[in-house]
C-alpha cells in the first residue's frame, strides 16, 4: 500500500502578534519616536498629494498613507550602517531610514522638530518635486530616492527591480565582516516575479544578511492578491527556499517592530535571509489623492474598515493609555507636523503673479540648470590620474606569442592576486577547470572565497553585482555564459546598473565589470550567438571594450577594472584559441580610454572594425592585390570614449569608410556609427558609409546557415571591391 509522509519546512514560519503585554512593556521614548515618525511621514504624504492635486509634482505621486506603521516599525529596529532598499511606494520607508539617522535618539512629540528633521524633510520634498536641491539634484524625483549616508541605498520604479541589489549590499555587509544587514522593501505585486525569486534562492544558498520585507497591501495597482496568486499568504515563499519567515499585522507598528527585531537578530548571528510579510493598506489609489473606491475595484466598506485601524492611532492609543501622552498633545503632534510641511512647502513655491488666489508655482531659482540634464551619464575618468598606461608603441616589458584564452585568466589572477575587492560571479567560473572556457582557471583554486559560481539566476546574480558595485567596498566581475543571456538579465543591466549613476544625481560610482562572449560560428544557434555591442551603445551609461588581441586584452581589462564605470567586456570565441601578441611577464599596464589601434595604413579607404572581426579584414585585405587600407580597430566602443581623433584623421584622408562586423543587421553596432559618421563627416565623404553585418536572422545551428547569417573575409572582400569599383 502506498505510503504517505507530510513534509513541513525545515525553518520556522511563523504569524506574530503583538498583546496589550506588549505594549505595556515598549520603552516610552520608542513609542514616542514611533508615534511623531507615522505623523511626520504621514504629513508629508499629504503635502506631496497637495502639491501635486495643483500640478508641482511632475510625475506620480505613489503615496504611502496607511502604510506608515511597516516602514517605521521595521525601521526602528535597524541602524545607520544598515542599508534598505524600496520600490516606486517608497517614501515612508526612505523617511523612516533617514529619520533614523538624523535623530538617532529619537523624536519626542512634544517639542518643534530640530533643524536635521527639518532639512530632511526639506530636501526630501525638493527631490519629489524635480529640483535642484534634492538628493539627486531631482533627477530621481518621487520613486528614486537614495541617500547612502543614511543608508537608503535607492528607492526603485521597476517592480522587483531592487531586490537583487539589496542582495548585493548584504553581500558586501557580509565580506565586510560586519553583522549589517539589508532590508528590502517590495509589495504583493512583487513577491511573484523572476527577479524577487531568483534572489530568495541566492540569498539562502550563501546565507545572506538580508531581509525581504512583503508590504502586502492587498493590490497590485487594481488587481486583488487573492486573483494573482493561490497562496495569499505571501510569506510562505520563503520557507519554500528554505528562509525563516514571519507573518505580521502591519498596522500594528509594535508588532512589525518585534517581528523585525527578530529577524535582525536571526541575521546579525549569522541564520541567513529572513522574510517579513506585512499585512496593511494604502489608504489611496496607486497614484494621487483618491481612494480605490472611486475606481470600483474596492468598496468604501472595505476601506472604512482598514481606516478604523489605522497604525497612528492605534499608537496615539496606547501612548494615552499607559500616560505617556495626553490627547491635547497627540493632536499638537499633528498639527506641528502639518506647520513644518506647510512651512517647508511654502519655501520652495510663491503665488503666481496675477493668478487666481491661492495658486502657486515652483520658485524659478529651485529648478536645475537645463544644461545638467546629461552631465554624470559616466563618470570623469579621474580614476585613471596616475595610472600606469602603456600602448603597444610604448610598452616596455617583455612580449611574445601568448594563447589569448591564457591572457584572459593570467590579468584576473594577477589583479585578484593584488586586490582582494574582486569578487567574480558566474554559472560554472567556479569549476571546468575555468568555467566552460577557460577564462577562470586557477582562480578559484587560488581564491575559493571570491570566485563564485552561481545558481541560474542571470536577474539575480547580475543584480547582487550591481548592488555590490553600488556600495563601492567590492569590485564585481559578472560573466554571462553567452551575450545573449543579457536579454534575461536586461533590467538589471539597463534599468539598474547603467542608469544609476546618473538617476541618482551623476556623483556616484558604479565599479562593475560585465564579461561576455560571443558565440558566433560555434553551432550554439540563435540564442547563443549574438553580438550585443549594439545594444550595449545604445544604453546611457555603459563604457564597451572590445579587445582583438592577447596585449589588448591585458589593458583592456585592467581599465576597465579600474574605472569607476560599468564596462562590458566583449570576448569572441574565435580568438579564445589564437595566439598572438601580448606580455610575457608585465600584466600591469592600463591601455587609455578611448584609445583605437590602427591595424594597417593605407589612403584607398578606412575600414572600421573590433573585436574577431578585425583578423577577417585583414585577412581579406591580404587578398586584395593593390588596396590599402587604414584598418581602425576601435577597441573602445561606447559612444563616449569612441577615438574621433583616429576615425575623423582617416576619413579626411581616405575619403571613404566601410564598417565590417559580423553581427546581425537588426542590432547592429554599425548602424549608430554609420550615422553619426556621415553627420561628423559628411564634407569628406565621397559616397556613404558602406557596411557589412551579418543577416537579418540570428544565426542557426545548421553549419551553412549559420554561415550564411554572420560576416567574415569574404564578406569584406565583396564589400570593398564593390566600394573601390574594382
Amino acid at each position: 500500500m502506498t505510503e504517505r509522509t507530510t513534509l513541513r519546512p525545515a525553518v520556522d514560519w511563523v504569524e506574530l502578534t503583538a498583546t496589550d503585554t506588549d505594549w505595556d512593556a515598549a520603552a516610552p521614548s520608542l513609542l514616542t519616536t514611533m508615534f511623531s515618525q507615522q505623523v511626520l511621514i504621514r504629513a508629508f504624504e499629504h503635502c506631496v498629494l497637495q502639491l501635486a492635486a495643483e500640478g508641482l509634482v511632475h510625475g506620480p505621486a505613489h503615496s504611502s498613507v496607511g502604510q506608515e506603521g511597516g516602514a517605521v516599525g521595521s525601521v526602528l529596529a535597524l541602524r545607520s550602517t544598515d542599508t534598505v532598499n524600496g520600490s516606486h511606494r517608497g517614501h515612508h520607508q526612505f523617511l523612516a531610514k533617514a529619520l533614523g539617522h538624523v535623530a538617532p535618539g529619537g523624536i519626542d512629540p512634544t517639542v518643534p522638530f530640530d533643524a536635521e528633521v527639518r532639512a530632511l524633510a526639506l530636501r526630501t520634498l525638493r527631490e519629489i518635486c524635480g529640483l535642484d536641491r534634492g538628493f539627486a539634484h531631482g533627477r530621481g524625483g518621487s520613486m528614486h530616492l537614495q541617500w547612502k549616508e543614511a543608508g537608503a541605498i535607492g528607492t526603485n520604479a521597476i517592480v522587483g527591480g531592487g531586490v537583487p541589489l539589496a542582495a548585493g549590499s548584504a553581500f558586501a555587509h557580509q565580506r565586510a565582516g560586519t553583522d549589517a544587514v539589508a532590508v528590502t522593501y517590495f509589495g504583493d505585486g512583487a513577491v511573484n516575479i523572476g527577479s524577487t525569486l531568483e534572489t530568495f534562492n541566492l540569498a539562502a544558498a550563501w546565507s545572506l544578511p538580508i531581509c525581504f520585507f512583503i508590504e502586502n497591501n492587498q493590490y497590485a495597482v487594481s488587481t486583488a492578491v487573492a486573483e494573482a496568486t493561490a497562496e495569499p499568504r505571501l510569506s510562505g515563499r520563503g520557507p519554500g527556499f528554505g528562509i525563516r519567515s514571519w507573518r505580521v499585522d502591519g498596522m500594528d507598528p509594535l508588532a512589525v517592530h518585534l517581528a523585525t527585531l527578530e529577524a535582525v537578530a536571526h541575521m546579525r548571528a549569522g541564520g541567513g535571509p529572513t522574510v517579513i510579510e506585512a499585512d496593511l493598506y494604502r489608504y489611496y489609489h496607486q497614484n494621487g489623492a483618491l481612494p480605490g473606491s472611486a475606481f470600483r475595484y474596492r468598496s468604501k466598506e472595505e476601506e472604512q474598515q482598514w481606516r478604523a485601524r489605522d497604525p497612528i492611532d492605534r499608537t496615539a492609543g496606547h501612548l494615552i493609555r499607559r500616560g505617556i501622552l495626553h490627547p491635547a498633545q497627540v493632536d499638537e503632534a499633528y498639527a506641528r507636523a502639518d506647520a513644518l510641511l506647510a512651512e517647508i512647502a511654502a519655501e520652495i513655491t510663491e503665488p503666481v503673479a496675477g493668478g487666481k488666489p491661492g495658486t502657486r508655482r515652483i520658485r524659478p531659482a529651485e529648478w536645475p540648470d537645463p544644461a545638467f540634464a546629461d552631465v554624470g551619464v559616466r563618470g570623469d575618468l579621474s580614476e585613471f590620474d596616475g595610472a600606469y598606461v602603456a600602448d603597444r608603441d610604448t610598452f616596455t616589458g617583455g612580449v611574445g606569442q601568448v594563447k589569448f584564452i591564457n591572457a584572459v585568466a593570467g590579468v584576473m589572477a594577477r589583479r585578484m592576486a593584488e586586490d582582494d575587492s574582486i569578487v567574480i560571479l558566474g554559472e560554472d567560473v567556479h569549476r571546468l577547470n575555468g568555467g566552460t572556457n577557460g577564462a577562470t582557471r586557477g582562480l578559484a583554486e587560488a581564491h575559493p572565497d571570491r570566485v563564485l559560481g552561481t545558481p541560474i539566476s542571470e536577474n539575480a546574480f547580475v543584480g547582487l553585482g550591481g548592488g555590490m558595485a553600488l556600495d563601492g567596498r567590492l569590485k564585481p566581475v559578472v560573466e554571462l555564459m553567452y551575450a545573449d543571456f543579457m536579454w534575461v538579465a536586461a533590467d538589471q543591466l539597463f534599468n539598474q546598473i547603467g542608469k544609476a549613476r546618473h538617476m541618482f544625481g551623476g556623483a556616484g560610482s558604479v565599479p562593475f565589470v560585465l564579461r561576455s562572449k560571443v558565440a558566433m560560428g560555434t553551432g550554439y544557434g540563435s540564442q547563443h550567438s549574438m553580438d550585443p555591442a549594439g545594444v550595449f551603445a545604445t544604453q546611457p551609461g555603459w563604457r564597451i571594450v572590445a579587445p582583438s588581441t592577447p596585449y589588448d586584452y591585458v589593458g583592456l581589462m585592467n581599465s576597465a577594472l579600474r574605472c569607476a564605470d560599468p564596462v562590458v567586456v566583449l570576448e569572441h570565441v574565435d580568438l579564445y584559441g589564437s595566439t598572438g601578441e601580448g606580455p610575457l611577464d608585465d600584466l600591469d599596464y592600463h591601455l587609455p580610454v578611448g584609445k583605437a589601434a590602427l591595424r594597417r595604413t593605407g589612403d584607398d579607404l578606412t575600414i572600421i572594425t573590433y573585436l574577431a572581426m578585425t583578423r577577417y579584414v585583414l585577412d581579406a585585405l591580404d587578398t586584395l592585390d593593390g588596396v590599402a587600407a587604414d584598418v581602425i580597430d576601435l577597441r573602445w566602443l561606447d559612444r563616449a570614449s569612441l577615438d574621433w581623433d583616429t576615425v575623423g584623421e582617416s576619413i579626411r584622408r581616405t575619403n571613404r569608410v566601410l564598417i565590417a562586423e559580423q553581427g546581425a543587421r537588426g542590432t547592429s553596432y554599425g548602424g549608430w556609427l554609420a550615422d553619426e559618421i556621415q553627420r561628423r563627416y559628411f564634407d569628406w565623404l565621397d559616397e556613404p558609409v558602406h557596411r557589412v553585418t551579418g543577416g537579418e536572422a540570428s544565426p542557426s545551428i545548421s553549419r551553412v546557415l549559420e554561415r550564411a547569417a554572420i560576416a567574415q573575409s569574404a564578406e569584406v572582400v565583396t564589400a570593398v571591391k564593390n566600394l573601390l569599383g574594382s
